[in-house]
């Protein structure tokens, strides 16, 4: 069978040819995957967009549309994949490099400068309010949900996190502008 003509391909999709569908992967894989890559610049992330592309045509290979070229469809269906892989990400990315910084910061501090920090921070969660304090110990330190704390203390998940936001801002505050990233790494 001759899969050239983009009609007949298509209709042949539609129909369940799975091997039009091979050659549609053959014919176009390589090249939306070099055209993934250009706007990930991530090898096996673009690899995985392609390959979720192909997965969904096959899928709703009944809605695809003879009178359309395949290839443009191809090719904005990996574009708006890649927007909804972005999307999904963002937030990892922003604390991902939240968290380098506060490394930076940390490894670049000598010893004697971070036993001070600890020591500041350790002084200022004892000085918080005692419930404030309890509740924000027992996530921190031991590691407890919001919801295992609330069953603990026999409380509202609201007033736990309630405490926790009022522990941080009070923290925050007190915490020097330059100890700022260390208190994030610390407590994260």
């Amino acid at each position: 069978m001759n899969f050239n003509n983009n009609f007949f391909l298509v209709r042949q999709l539609k129909e369940g040819n799975e091997k039009a569908y091979n050659f549609l992967m053959e014919s176009y894989y390589p090249n939306l995957c070099a055209y993934a890559e250009t706007l990930i610049r991530n090898r096996s992330g673009a690899e995985d967009i392609v390959q979720n592309v192909f997965v969904t045509v096959w899928i709703k290979r009944e809605q695809l549309n003879a009178k359309f070229s395949i290839k443009s469809y191809l090719y904005k269906s990996v574009y708006n994949e890649f927007i909804d892989y972005y999307r999904k990400n963002k937030p990892i990315v922003y604390l991902e490099k939240k968290y380098l910084e506060a490394l930076d910061l940390v490894i670049e501090k000598d010893y004697e400068d971070l036993e001070a920090l600890i020591k500041i921070v350790d002084l200022e969660i004892n000085n918080l309010p005692t419930k404030c304090k309890k509740i924000f110990l027992l996530n921190k330190k031991e590691g407890l949900t919001h919801i295992e704390i609330s069953e603990y203390l026999k409380i509202s998940t609201k007033t736990v996190e309630g405490h926790m936001t009022r522990a941080f801002k009070i923290l925050s505050k007190k915490i020097k502008k330059q100890s700022k990233a260390f208190f994030y790494f610390i407590l994260n």
